[in-house]
């Protein structure tokens, strides 16, 4: 029997923290010896953020450098941009003209942008249209996702009912797999770990920047226990050992956080390490992408003319 799919992707929109790992990166590398995984770089989701040229091509080759470092094998999971593939694109369009905009008015990030009164482009509206024919043209049995793209998933699972009513069985219905004790990652200052909230702690920092990090931790002097520290820690210590050491050390928020640094440098160093490796050698890393995507347009490419074929728009004699 053939193996089960995956698929995830990582937008090209800034260095990697803890959280964007905990919460769906390691999930990547836990799979693909169970399963036949797509990780793409998705590239063409990030233009409603970023437009500048030069920064968007590094950062592409910095998620590259990413997904290498934490340890995804390209003979086991496919590496590949979103933009190397149009049938995305082109499937995002067909999916278009099967929805309606009340349906996609229900996405949280349109509301949350709506809520802050921001000018909404077209690709923020638009944006778990292409996120559903990114995972819908592989086959996906499951994504691997934080907690804010539950609904995502949801949305693609949707529009695929949606069109396999309109035009016959064609896309399987996906499922989200979220590790439950990692569904949120909290940031230095307790809310959620994120960018945009300036409070992460990066994947491949070095040793100072953890450093800063968490001593940057927001604790309450009321706690006998500083849980925005323990949250953190607990992600990469165990958490009978931790019991026992924050226990004994009630009120010692010092010796905790520094307890901290030293296991988050523990667990980042190899990582860091395995980065500057790999960033030695960008033209074997690119080939390893090329292939990637070479690879998933076939499967895309067979995807789409069965869709064609479903639509009526294929006319000609093979």
């Amino acid at each position: 029997m053939s193996k089960k799919i995956f698929f995830s992707g990582v937008q090209p929109s800034g260095k990697p923290h803890i959280g964007n790992y905990f919460g769906a990166m390691k999930q990547f590398v836990d799979l693909q010896n169970e399963y036949d995984g797509y990780a793409f770089i998705v590239d063409y989701h990030a233009l409603h953020s970023l437009r500048n040229p030069k920064e968007m091509s590094e950062n592409i080759k910095n998620v590259l450098l990413d997904y290498l470092a934490i340890g995804l094998d390209p003979e086991k999971v496919t590496l590949a941009k979103q933009s190397d593939v149009s049938e995305h694109t082109e499937l995002c369009w067909i999916f278009d003209t099967v929805i309606t905009m009340p349906f996609l008015m229900r996405a949280h990030a349109y509301k949350d942008a709506e809520a802050k009164n921001k000018e909404i482009d077209v690709g923020t509206f638009n944006y778990p249209v292409l996120m559903a024919a990114d995972i819908l043209l592989y086959g996906t049995d499951i994504v691997p996702v934080g907690a804010d793209q539950k609904q995502h998933v949801e949305i693609a699972r949707d529009i695929a009912e949606k069109f396999n009513n309109t035009y016959g069985q064609t896309f399987k219905l996906p499922e989200h797999m979220i590790m439950k004790e990692v569904a949120v990652v909290p940031g230095t200052d307790g809310r959620k770990m994120s960018k945009s909230y300036n409070n992460t702690i990066p994947l491949f920092a070095e040793y100072e920047e953890i450093k800063k990090c968490v001593m940057g931790i927001v604790t309450d002097s009321s706690e006998g226990i500083p849980k925005n520290v323990y949250a953190i820690h607990k992600l990469v210590r165990d958490e009978k050992e931790l019991e026992k050491i924050y226990t004994e050390k009630t009120g010692k928020y010092k010796e905790l956080k520094e307890l901290l640094i030293e296991d988050l440098e523990k667990f980042i160093a190899p990582l860091r390490e395995n980065r500057k490796e790999f960033a030695k050698d960008i033209p074997k890393a690119l080939a390893i992408l090329k292939a990637g995507g070479e690879k998933a347009k076939k499967v895309a490419e067979a995807k789409m003319e069965e869709v064609r074929e479903k639509i009526g728009v294929n006319i000609y004699e093979k």
